[in-house]
């Protein structure tokens, strides 16, 4: 294993990751993998009444640095607005990680980000009161892709 690769801050949120598991009522969520290594990541945020992240949980599995990542971008989301998480670049996620990545390792560290990235856009595309509704609008959840 290379140390600088697996630097202890990774190790630490992969052995001890930040809102891993299921929350019981998300306002949406959404999964994709990387199909070249295989990891999968999971992300549930729950927004509040001004369209803050109350709650980001993650679940998964993959390698040490997808899973540190997207343990890393749950605390980070949490307390952000939506705008703020539409202006979120890849390269500041790059930098929440604190270990240099690989091109190929980017793709891992990288995962959880997309992810947050594709249900910001679902969210954008959402009917808003304007637009037809779906019968149940007590909360939006966004379809998942497992």
């Amino acid at each position: 294993m290379n140390a600088d690769l697996y630097d202890d801050y990774i190790l630490d949120h992969y052995e001890r990751p930040y809102h891993k598991g299921r929350m019981a009522s998300p306002t949406c969520t959404r999964s994709e993998n990387n199909p070249l290594c295989g990891d999968q990541i999971r992300l549930e945020l729950r927004l509040d009444e001004s369209g803050r992240v109350a709650e980001a949980f993650f679940s998964g599995k993959g390698c040490a640095i997808s899973q540190a990542a997207a343990s890393i971008l749950c605390q980070y989301v949490e307390g952000k607005t939506l705008d703020e998480l539409r202006g979120f670049q890849a390269p500041e996620m790059l930098r929440l990680l604190k270990v240099p990545l690989t091109a190929t390792r980017q793709r891992c560290g990288l995962l959880g980000f997309k992810v947050l990235k594709t249900l910001m856009y679902e969210l954008d595309q959402a009917p808003t009161p304007a637009q037809p509704q779906p019968t149940d609008t007590s909360k939006l959840v966004v379809a998942t892709s497992d």
